[in-house]
């Protein structure tokens, strides 16, 4: 469809199913690939990309144009698929709660937040481990892992990610600092 990007919101808005389904076409996998980090089931990772098309074509009228068109739709999947696993509740999502790994038996912290991403971008620049690393990150816990997909893979600021959430900065900011840790501990004793 050599359409440009406003003439295609302007068919979408329209109602032309031409420009549905070029959309449903154009950006299908992308939006399946997002919904996979997300989600452990390829079922419910196609359940999210479905309920996003049934999302944007809805409130396609509502599209102001403020962000691309594929942004607005990254946007839609991430808090479909986050909606799933809520809905899902396969197992409780809980914030990593391991005080011990922040502090010797002196009370003084062992590393601080600087230290923990330096130390993970070190590790991340190698070619060879960044899909080691990213397996790494779908066995951490379920609230981990989408903390970590969000603002490190994804880039959102910890306001967006607590709005996407529904949980508190503090709790966004503890929660990242945790999750980073975890990480950082499972590479490094896979490594050895």
């Amino acid at each position: 469809m050599p359409l440009s990007e406003e003439q295609l919101i302007a068919q979408l808005k329209k109602g032309n199913v031409d420009s549905f389904e070029f959309i449903v076409r154009e950006y299908g996998g992308y939006l399946l690939i997002i919904a996979k980090r997300y989600l452990l089931n390829e079922t419910d990772a196609e359940d999210a990309v479905q309920d996003t098309y049934l999302h944007a074509f809805s409130a396609i009228a509502t599209f102001e144009g403020r962000a691309s068109l594929k942004s607005w739709l990254h946007r839609i999947v991430i808090n479909k698929s986050l909606m799933k696993i809520r809905s899902n509740k396969r197992r409780p999502v809980e914030l990593i709660d391991d005080n011990s790994s922040f502090f010797d038996t002196n009370g003084k912290r062992i590393e601080t937040e600087t230290e923990i991403t330096l130390s993970l971008e070190k590790l991340i620049a190698n070619d060879s481990q960044r899909e080691h690393i990213k397996a790494q990150i779908h066995q951490l816990p379920q609230m981990a892992k989408n903390l970590l997909l969000l603002k490190d893979i994804e880039g959102y600021s910890t306001k967006e990610i607590a709005e996407l959430l529904d949980i508190s900065l503090p709790s966004v900011k503890t929660g990242l600092h945790r999750a980073r840790l975890l990480l950082k501990k499972k590479i490094e004793h896979q490594l050895r």
